[in-house]
């Protein structure tokens, strides 16, 4: 099926959700004109169209592939990589300073998530490139920032984050790679990172990779770290990548899906001649770990989006072309396109409410770190409330969605040839990545709430109840009930509850944004009438089931242990 990019729904969205038009009328974002933004939503399109597209299902069946050499990708990706750049794509939300365009991170988002519908696994590369820009910008040095932010923000290099390891994937505290200064400001890195996506390719001349370690004496847990900057090769006299930096790759790992996407074990120092620079101060990694955290989190939420416009996609199209039964209670007995059946067209709608769900929250997400980049504090609370629902909701639609494009297939969902399965197995691990949902959830009810004792989470919710339909009213109302409750509660009884806590609340978020649209969509186009039903449905039909989610996000943790964890194997 052929990839259509959703270029009218993401600028309704930026319209009416993100409201670009106020964002472009702020000095940092006056380029952000409306004949910019379409021009860029529409090129955006056209690119990942022609180049990006066409690749995903070779890369799902080729893979990429591990050598002594390093990782090779599939036939084709490098070229379309190399557009990519020459494109400028990388450029949209990247700092002026150093060759990026200045743009709202909003409108590099919905780049972002056109190009990770067209191909999810090759999206992954500049996703992660983000996360070291966003590092680098915040703590690294001028020259640190000279040497690398022009290459990473055009895409030249691409960039990574190296936390998890074989002992330590959630608990970063446990992390034991070394960092031994060399005694010119720069550190000897030992140790062994795993599942480091695109930690290896060859598509671009360097790599570089944002690496957490311990110093010597440092403190033991998340206190002791400290980030690094490893460039695969270190740059020489001209700034160039010169020597190899003795970063190899041991394997990568075979997974459910992202064929095109190589997870990599990393070696760092196995010759002992890997160096790093310090980025930021000494024992200082946690911070800089949560600025390329939190952007990744949102970015993740986002490949969320991908996955669902691409399997509603896919969906939609072959229910309007696939003949099965005649409709009940016609008078013909002819056999119809199944998307003339209710519990399809059930299906179609919830897809379909779902992304557009998933949409809004994540764009709005992305407003506020633009709005918090000009400094508008409440801004930046706002953020800080919605990103691990961003991540962590806008992924479990993810899911939702394309377990559902395979339903609407029946069983040509489950064989490969028609890729409704390729989606399905693609998005699972986003629900994994930067921290699973569960920490998604339990960061919501812990840091987030306490961040102000819940005074933003409390008026967002008195946001939403004064401009929500009853159903929408009725689900902030119980959730403002359940967070005076959480804000008491002992922490198992807290994060016992956090995750249909984190639902109920994305949910009220989501559906508040839908019906924001809906009111804006007063044409009379069929992508108006669209956004309303959608809209309806989701009011209609997900807000209950949210709100029947009361009593498992009020419930203490007391049934949870009341039995003995041998007890889980009777």
């Amino acid at each position: 099926m052929s990839f259509t990019p959703a270029v009218t729904e993401q600028r309704f969205v930026l319209d009416h959700v993100a409201d670009i038009t106020e964002l472009a009328q702020q000095e940092k974002f006056a380029d952000a004109t409306p004949d910019l933004v379409d021009a860029v939503l529409e090129g955006a399109g056209a690119f990942a169209a022609g180049e990006w597209a066409p690749l995903d299902r070779l890369g799902d069946e080729v893979g990429a592939k591990w050598t002594e050499q390093g990782v090779v990708m599939p036939e084709g990706y490098g070229a379309a990589y190399q557009a990519y750049v020459e494109g400028g794509w990388g450029t949209i939300g990247s700092p002026p300073e150093f060759g990026g365009q200045g743009l709202p991170a909003v409108l590099s988002a919905a780049v972002l998530e056109t190009l990770g519908t067209a191909n999810a696994s090759f999206a992954l590369a500049p996703t992660l490139t983000v996360g070291a820009i966003e590092a680098l910008m915040h703590h690294g040095t001028p020259e640190q920032q000279a040497a690398y932010l022009p290459r990473l923000a055009t895409g030249e290099w691409t960039g990574t984050m190296n936390l998890t390891e074989p002992q330590a994937g959630s608990d970063v505290g446990a992390l034991k790679t070394k960092a031994e200064p060399v005694g010119d400001g720069t550190f000897r890195i030992t140790g062994t990172k795993i599942f480091i996506s695109f930690g290896d390719h060859d598509m671009t001349k360097n790599i570089v990779h944002l690496v957490l370690a311990r110093t010597p004496d440092a403190p033991a847990g998340t206190k002791g770290l400290s980030l690094f900057l490893v460039p695969k090769y270190r740059l020489d006299g001209d700034g160039n990548p010169g020597a190899f930096n003795d970063v190899t790759v041991a394997s990568i790992e075979h997974k459910m899906g992202l064929h095109a996407s190589p997870t990599c074990v990393l070696n760092f120092g196995d010759n002992g001649d890997c160096i790093g620079e310090l980025i930021g101060p000494e024992l200082g990694g946690i911070a800089a770990m949560f600025t390329m955290m939190n952007n990744a989190r949102l970015n993740v939420g986002l490949e969320g989006v991908q996955v669902a416009e691409r399997a509603t996609q896919r969906a939609v199209a072959f229910a309007r072309e696939r003949i099965q039964s005649a409709r009940a209670g016609a008078p013909s007995r002819e056999s119809v396109a199944i998307v003339e059946h209710p519990d399809v067209r059930r299906m179609l709608m919830r897809m379909k409410a779902q992304t557009m769900a998933a949409r809004a929250l994540v764009y709005y997400a992305f407003a506020q770190l633009d709005r918090a980049h000009l400094g508008d504090k409440d801004a930046k609370k706002l953020l800080d409330l919605l990103t691990p629902m961003a991540k962590g909701h806008g992924t479990d639609l993810g899911s939702e969605v394309t377990d559902l494009g395979i339903q609407v297939h029946g069983g040509m969902g489950f064989v490969e040839e028609t890729g409704a399965a390729q989606q399905y197995r693609d998005c699972r691990v986003f629900r994994i990545y930067e921290g699973t949902n569960g920490i998604q959830a339990a960061d919501l009810v812990g840091r987030k709430l306490s961040m102000d004792n819940g005074a933003t989470a409390l008026g967002l919710l008195e946001t939403i109840k004064g401009a929500g339909s009853a159903n929408l009213v009725a689900l902030a109302g119980a959730l403002e009930e359940i967070t005076t409750g959480l804000l008491g509660a002992e922490a198992d009884d807290r994060l016992a509850a956090s995750y249909p806590y984190m639902t109920m609340f994305s949910v009220a978020v989501s559906g508040w944004l839908l019906e924001k649209q809906a009111k804006a969509a007063s044409g009379d186009s069929e992508f108006e009438a669209m956004k309303r039903a959608a809209a309806a449905f989701y009011a209609e039909q997900i807000v209950p089931e949210a709100l029947g989610l009361k009593a498992a996000a009020s419930a203490k943790a007391d049934v949870l242990y009341s039995v003995s964890p041998e007890m889980f194997a009777a």
